[in-house]
């Protein structure tokens, strides 16, 4: 793509075997780990003066995921790839960032031959909408997504009705919550969250994702193709020498679960959704006088509404109840209109705790399980991810795509295979080959696995590259983002080669020193006043 060149870096030196993965896969042989080094060795002397095998310019938008591949066909022409086009819709004129984008796409290229969507989340998808004018500028061959956007798939649509139950269900809890003037530090946190969930499926006017989605889709001229591992090894039309394989979303409804602790995970299918949903419908469906509670613990004779015993005239009964309640259990008692100032001033010095017992009420606590739930939504969604990696047939080098798939989905990539000739391919082997990756999820904590994954990419020429801005995550609410622990590891395994879309270089051009040496696979480096950074691989 031509581009101002802010920076390039040299070739790779002669020594090529500084750069020569020297670690074992767990479980391989020796003479499987030689055969692997001599690959390398190879793949290093053939890079060697030869156009990049593959040119990525990653946007820069923010809290969003914008990536332009551009591989070269057999005839010399250029064949396009575009995967996601987003921007969380916290960040503040992330409508005109989008535009910026769309816009500098066009001015490279006119046609998209392949449009990647990865999952359904705002951060990814909201350029459809907001920029889609500009998009129906630009003409689109294929769209590729993950299986779990089949309407046709049982499996999909199963997955489709829990969230559509989720999000039903998190909406009126966020509601309610909102309803609330003053609420506890613990719920307000809960109402902060929620918020920051549903950002990811509704955008700032309300729109769900779901509508950039389908904006996306009916962009395609050469229709949708929907993805799994068994899709088989793909290729691209008039682009030689390529491999790709899909890696993910896996089909095992356990793993699509998996985030951190499967014990607190709820099943995802099943009629009703789970129990959790079911337990939130019956308790929004409550009329006034408490009834229509399916999951009451009680008859409806057992118990009465706490507004109904505190209206209990004195005479009554049951109003010992009605004054052991207000004394313990409710505010402090309205202030009378015939009080003198000396009263109303002694009602002010006493400590509002002995006075205001409402704190023991926890009448909305039941709302902090919304949490859970919307946890649970955030996580299957990410690990819907389409992951992709693409390796060069001539070298044997892997760039690897994995959208915002958690530890569930990286999980399944160990007992992946593919048959390629006499030779079969793993997820374990593509990861060890990997030589550049597009971190996931903004580099959040649980987006890219350790043991089954980053400590798997063995490849002393790994380079990465991380689509976040720390400032920005701060604002949304989510903390240490990018991850602390990842960015030291990657920052090892790069060798000073990892890149972040709020790096300050990336607006002032002055390359660091970690991207001024010889790379294998890394040949130039380019960027755009903070709107891209752009590598060329080979």
């Amino acid at each position: 793509m031509a581009a101002t060149r802010c920076a390039t870096m040299a070739r790779a030196s002669d020594k090529i075997t500084a750069s020569t993965p020297r670690h074992r896969i767990p479980g391989e042989t020796a003479e499987v780990a030689a055969r692997r080094r001599i690959a390398v060795l190879a793949a290093e002397a053939a890079s060697k003066s030869k156009p990049a095998f593959l040119t990525v310019r990653h946007y820069c938008q923010g809290l969003g995921d914008c990536h332009l591949l551009k591989f070269r066909r057999a005839d010399g022409s250029d064949f396009f790839m575009l995967i996601d086009c987003g921007i969380h819709s916290s960040v503040k004129g992330g409508s005109q960032k989008v535009d910026a984008v769309v816009a500098d796409i066009a001015s490279v290229t006119k046609r998209l031959d392949v449009l990647v969507i990865t999952h359904e989340h705002i951060d990814h998808l909201s350029g459809f909408l907001s920029a889609a004018d500009k998009f129906k500028q630009l003409t689109i061959g294929e769209v590729w997504m993950g299986w779990t956007e089949n309407p046709r798939d049982a499996q999909a649509r199963k997955l489709d009705e829990f969230k559509g139950q989720a999000l039903a269900v998190l909406g009126e809890a966020g509601r309610q919550l909102d309803s609330v003037k003053s609420l506890n530090a613990h719920l307000a946190n809960v109402r902060d969250g929620l918020e920051a969930i549903l950002g990811f499926n509704f955008g700032v006017k309300g729109e769900r994702v779901r509508a950039a989605r389908d904006a996306a889709a009916a962009l395609a001229t050469k229709g949708i193709r929907y993805l799994e591992p068994s899709s088989g090894v793909l290729s691209l039309e008039g682009v030689d020498g390529l491999r790709i394989y899909v890696l993910g979303p896996p089909r095992d409804e356990t793993l699509l679960k998996i985030a951190a602790r499967e014990s607190e995970m709820y099943d995802i299918g099943g009629g009703a959704g789970s129990p959790l949903i079911a337990a939130f419908r019956g308790a929004f469906n409550l009329s006034s006088d408490g009834t229509g509670d399916s999951g009451a613990p009680f008859d409806l004779n057992v118990g009465m509404p706490l507004n109904k015993v505190l209206g209990t005239p004195e005479g009554d009964e049951e109003h010992q109840v009605a004054d052991f309640l207000e004394k313990h259990y409710c505010g402090p008692p309205p202030q009378s209109s015939g009080q003198t100032a000396a009263a109303r001033k002694a009602a002010r010095d006493i400590d509002p705790n002995l006075t205001d017992h409402s704190w023991r009420r926890i009448d909305l606590d039941w709302l902090a399980a919304s949490a859970t739930l919307a946890m649970q939504l955030d996580d299957v969604t990410n690990n819907t991810s389409l992951v992709l990696a693409f390796e060069s047939v001539e070298t044997g080098r892997v760039m690897l795509f994995v959208g915002d798939a958690q530890i569930g989905s990286w999980l399944s990539w160990q007992d992946l295979k593919w048959a390629v000739g006499s030779d079969e391919v793993t997820g374990s082997d593509l990861l060890a080959r990997a030589v550049y990756y597009t971190v996931g999820h903004h580099g959040s904590h649980n987006a890219t696995a350790k043991a089954k994954g980053l400590q798997l990419m063995i490849n002393r020429d790994l380079s990465a590259f991380i689509p976040t801005n720390e400032q920005d995550a701060k604002k949304v609410g989510w903390g240490e983002m990018p991850f602390h622990s990842i960015l030291k590891d990657l920052d090892i395994r790069t060798q000073g080669r990892t890149v972040r879309a709020d790096d300050a270089w990336v607006s002032s051009g002055k390359l660091p020193l970690g991207l001024s040496a010889p790379s294998g696979s890394l040949q130039a480096v380019r960027c755009n006043g903070g709107l891209w950074v752009e590598f060329d691989l080979a």
